[in-house]
This record gives C-alpha cells, sequence and structure tokens, in this order.
C-alpha cells in the first residue's frame, strides 16, 4: 500500500484528471449534456461517441484476435499475451459502456434494450453484441481472477469452456465491429462522400483488426516499460506480418471503392475534408504497410512500436472523420468538443490505465513474470 501511495510523476497527473474528470461528469448530469458538450441538435454525436464508443470498442479488437489464434488455429506460440491482451479488451468495452451512459440523454433506460427488442434497428444489434462480448471477455479473464482468491476448482470449470466461449465472442466481435459502420449506412446524404460507402461494415471490420493488432504491440511496448517485463519481440514481429496483409487488403478496397463511387475528384475540389482523408490513408495505412513489409524494421522495438502508432494514429482519425469530420459538411456546424467532454474522456482512458496497472500488481497478469510498479 506505501508504493503505491508513493507519488510519482504519472500518479500526480492522473489524480489531476480524475478529479477535473469527476468534476465535469456531475456537471454534465446536473446541467445536463447541453450545458457540458459542444452537442447540439444538428450534431447530436461527439467526441464521446466518435473516440470513446467507435474507437474504444475497435481498439479493443485484440481480445478476440489473440484468442482465436491460440484457441481456435491453436497457435500456442500467442498464449503468452492473451491475459494482457484479454484484460485490455475487457477494460476498453466497460469504459465504453461507462462513455455511453455519460453520452445517453436519459442513461437510466440503457438497460430497455434487454426488454424492449426491436431486431430491425442496428443499435439494437450493437446493445447486444456488446453487453454479451463484454460478458465472454469477463468469462475468459475471470479464472485469472479467481485464482488470485484461491478458487481454483471454479476457475478450472470456467476454463474447461474456453474453446465455446471464444467462439462466441469472435461471432459477436464480427458482428458489432461491422455494425457501428452500419451505423452510418443510413445518413448517405449526410456524410461526406470521402467516408460513406455500402462497403462501411467491411471497413470498420478490417480496420478494427489492424487497430486491434496495433494495440497488443503497443500496450506489449509500454507494460514492458513500465512493468520492466521482457518483449515478446518474435511475437510481435509476427503480429507486424499479419498486419500488413491486413493493411494491404483495407487499402485495395479502399481503392476500389473510391474507383466504383468515383471519389477521386473530391480530393481536387474546395474542401478541408480532403486532408484529412489523405492523412489518414496515407499515415495511418500506407506508410506502415511499406514499412512493416521489411523484415529489419518487424525486428526493430523502436520500429514497430513507431508503426503501431501509426496505424492507431490512422485507425482514431477514421472513426474521426466518419463521426465528425465527416458529417460537419451537411450540418454545417464546425464541432469542437468542449473542455468538460476532452476532461471526461480523459478520465475514462486515464482510469482505464490505472485499473489495468493494479490489475498487473494484483493479479497474475504477465506469467512467469516479476512485475514491479515503483516507476508507474
Amino acid at each position: 500500500m506505501k508504493e503505491l501511495l508513493k507519488p510519482t510523476f504519472w500518479k500526480v497527473v492522473f489524480v489531476i484528471i480524475l478529479f477535473i474528470g469527476i468534476y465535469s461528469t456531475i456537471y454534465r448530469f446536473v446541467n445536463g449534456l447541453g450545458a457540458a458538450s459542444a452537442m447540439n441538435d444538428y450534431f447530436p454525436w461527439g467526441l464521446w461517441i466518435g473516440f470513446d464508443l467507435l474507437c474504444g470498442v475497435g481498439l479493443a479488437a485484440g481480445g478476440f484476435i489473440i484468442c482465436a489464434t491460440v484457441y481456435v488455429f491453436n497457435i500456442k506460440r500467442f498464449k503468452p499475451i492473451i491475459k494482457p491482451t484479454v484484460l485490455t479488451a475487457f477494460l476498453g468495452y466497460l469504459l465504453v459502456i461507462v462513455a455511453l451512459l455519460i453520452d445517453l440523454g436519459r442513461p437510466y433506460r440503457i438497460w430497455h434494450a434487454i426488454i424492449m427488442w426491436n431486431p430491425r434497428s442496428v443499435m439494437f444489434e450493437v446493445a447486444w453484441c456488446v453487453m454479451l462480448y463484454t460478458t465472454v471477455l469477463f468469462l475468459e479473464f475471470s479464472p485469472t481472477i479467481l485464482e488470485r482468491f484461491k478458487m481454483h476448482k471454479t476457475a478450472k470449470v470456467i476454463k474447461s469452456f474456453t474453446i465455446p466461449i471464444v467462439i462466441i465472442g469472435v461471432i459477436l466481435s464480427t458482428l458489432h465491429q461491422s455494425s457501428l459502420g452500419s451505423l452510418y449506412l443510413i445518413v448517405p446524404e449526410k456524410l461526406h462522400p470521402f467516408w460513406y460507402s455500402p462497403l462501411l461494415p467491411f471497413f470498420f471490420f478490417i480496420s478494427s483488426i489492424g487497430a486491434g493488432l496495433a494495440m497488443v504491440i503497443f500496450e506489449s511496448f509500454l507494460s514492458s516499460r513500465a512493468f520492466k517485463k521482457e518483449i515478446e519481440m518474435d511475437l510481435l514481429a509476427d503480429l507486424g506480418k499479419v498486419m500488413v496483409v491486413v493493411l494491404a487488403l483495407y487499402l485495395v478496397l479502399k481503392i476500389i471503392d473510391f474507383n466504383f463511387r468515383h471519389v477521386w475528384g473530391y480530393f481536387f475540389m474546395p474542401g478541408h475534408e480532403k486532408y484529412y482523408a489523405f492523412f489518414e490513408l496515407i499515415i495511418g495505412v500506407i506508410l506502415p504497410m511499406v514499412m512493416l513489409f521489411f523484415e529489419k524494421v518487424r525486428n526493430s522495438k523502436k520500429l514497430l512500436f513507431l508503426n503501431a502508432l501509426f496505424v492507431l494514429f490512422g485507425f482514431i482519425s477514421n472513426r474521426l472523420d466518419v463521426s465528425i469530420i465527416g458529417m460537419e459538411h451537411y450540418s454545417g456546424i464546425t464541432y469542437i468538443p468542449s473542455f468538460m467532454e476532452v476532461s471526461i474522456t480523459l478520465m475514462i482512458v486515464s482510469v482505464g490505465f490505472a485499473i489495468f496497472a493494479l490489475a498487473v500488481k494484483y493479479l497474475n497478469v504477465f506469467e512467469h513474470d516479476t512485475v514491479r510498479l515503483d516507476k508507474v
């Protein structure tokens, strides 16, 4: 406990972000969405949907990718990174739910999807998939918690159902990763042609795989530095190979889509959207795809981490472009998130990092490693 309370620079930063975020959250619930955010009837979805939800769900895709790799495709060599990856995904989905509670005008009705069924609604499907997949992630990680409290028999029972649980998780994740893209198929006249496409569900799903792999690399590098553990470079280098294929597939589909819908001409028309679309593709897709093609880059810690950052930048840019930039030209409004929106988002992200650090300290997240938190 003394070690936990020992002040460090990042702990002080976390406390400051936490208190400002709590104040903003209380203000939002007391005074309403309009008073705390820059959203309105013309622009109802802002940072909390564009970043907290769309990015949060996509960045957590590493959970179903690594679990499927180990338990479905039986590639056991990736097993050492399963626990931290599943923990990251589980925390990601929990924090997505928290963000939804803050964004909803009437958050006390969030449970209505359980009893008020509307199978024709994409939101209904997303709500159920997120609820069920969060449960799946909890079941996948629960043996680690149970073993901490010496409940080995219960943990053994849950482990015996690992493969069917993982298969259900893969199905659920595939459904709602793509369905998040389907949400924007209903607004063809509102979303800019750079981002509106009949293939939007496919783009969302494929990009989530790339982002999930990049997030695994990102989390592994941060964990190695923060918790003084060895990094599994051979495994991460192989993930880099897969990322090349995923990014190439995404780029090919994007080019085909642009050709079919005659989108290239918009790069020569007035408007700032073309710059966002250009940098999203160049920095987030083409640059890391070309660099990761070389074995020297994949085997370099710094270069692999840098390219993971590029992919994450491209993914986050894409989700914000779809949900915010691409919607601005129709609404005629330039949306800039308020201070409270930003502070709440920073609080949610910071709490995720803090819970991950506590889990590493008190649970066997990194097997066969002795973890230190004196630098966290």
